[in-house]
């Protein structure tokens, strides 16, 4: 039995990575790695040591994600 999650984002703020991959689960190295070839949303620098993603950039990421798995585009994301 397929059971679907809804996840709830806020409209607009930050989500660091800890946040993002649990909404969005890939692991570390391979998030990384996608951002590295365009797959995934870059972070935006907040401090010299602090990165997060825009809320609308990972919203859009799952939205694409579940689109193309409708259209039979992405077997495995």
């Amino acid at each position: 039995m397929h059971t679907s999650q809804v996840i709830s984002l806020p409209t607009t703020g930050y989500l660091r990575l800890p946040q993002v991959l649990a909404i969005f689960p890939v692991s570390r190295s391979s998030f990384y790695a996608g951002i590295k070839k365009g797959r995934y949303p870059a972070p935006v620098k907040l401090g010299e040591r602090t990165s997060a993603w825009r809320v609308e950039d990972i919203a859009a990421l799952i939205n694409y994600v579940n689109t193309a798995k409708a259209e039979g585009g992405l077997s495995n994301a």
